[in-house]
């Protein structure tokens, strides 16, 4: 017993350290992204390609209101899982840097530079006593001088530079996924496809248009961060055989009731 509240006392402070050197709160947090729903990333040789898992919950929800999928700046994306309230605000304060940087310099904000001021923001939460930290993980992609870059924000308030990952639920399995299959010199075009197969590991190989969000920034467009219609989406899970049925679908949903009843990005 007196393990267990010692323990039950590091667990209520963010700022105590365990005798093992862990920080329970940000472990608890880094489960809460767990429990959302995934997001995967995939940088290609001209571009980045940001993809998410955005199935309702119920057939009656608008799937426009799923925010998974956030435009930065012009040539910045980020995808989330987690907790969606944490994410808006992760993802107000990186439109603020942004609009920031263009003002005060005259330029677009570097994509390392933004990662790494969201997760200094982040840290903050990981030290300060009354505060908890951010349930979210964050995808940051975009172009950089005419390179794409992705990367991944952390609990803690680390930052990763990936050429693919994943984020939220089965991520282990959707990394290994992509561990197999990606190459580099991929086109965004081959970037999408890559995307949807690798969410379609985790919905029994079948994924719905309006279950999904794609969304690409590239070298050599001129609108920057696009993301790509319901239509434009169904096209290419057709083209892949990934696309589900209607009773797929409505079999999708039900399941979807009971196995997201405690989904952070629910929440």
């Amino acid at each position: 017993m007196q393990g267990q509240s010692q323990q039950q006392a590091y667990d209520r402070g963010i700022t105590i350290f365990s005798p093992d050197g862990r920080l329970y709160q940000v472990e608890y947090a880094r489960e809460a992204v767990k429990r959302g729903t995934a997001s995967v990333g995939v940088r290609a040789e001209d571009g980045v390609v940001l993809a998410a898992d955005k199935r309702a919950r119920s057939p009656l929800m608008e799937p426009a209101s799923i925010e998974k999928l956030h435009k930065a700046d012009d040539h910045v994306g980020v995808a989330s899982a987690g907790h969606v309230a944490d994410a808006r605000q992760l993802i107000d304060f990186a439109r603020r840097q942004a609009q920031v940087n263009r003002l005060r310099y005259g330029e677009a904000i570097g994509i390392e530079t933004l990662t790494k001021t969201i997760t200094d923001h982040i840290q903050q939460y990981t030290q300060v006593g009354g505060a908890r930290p951010f349930g979210v993980a964050l995808i940051v992609g975009g172009i950089e001088n005419g390179e794409p870059r992705l990367f991944e924000t952390d609990p803690s308030g680390t930052p990763y530079e990936w050429q693919a990952l994943s984020i939220g639920s089965d991520r282990s399995d959707l990394r290994d996924y992509l561990e197999e299959e990606y190459e580099e010199g991929l086109s965004t075009d081959e970037a999408v496809g890559l995307a949807l197969d690798t969410l379609a590991q985790s919905n029994d190989g079948e994924l719905a248009p309006d279950g999904v969000g794609v969304a690409t920034i590239t070298v050599e467009d001129d609108d920057g961060y696009t993301e790509r219609s319901n239509e434009e989406i169904e096209a290419i899970l057709d083209e892949r055989d990934l696309l589900a049925g209607e009773e797929d679908e409505d079999g999708a949903e039900d399941a979807g009731d009971a196995e997201d009843a405690g989904d952070a990005d629910e929440e």
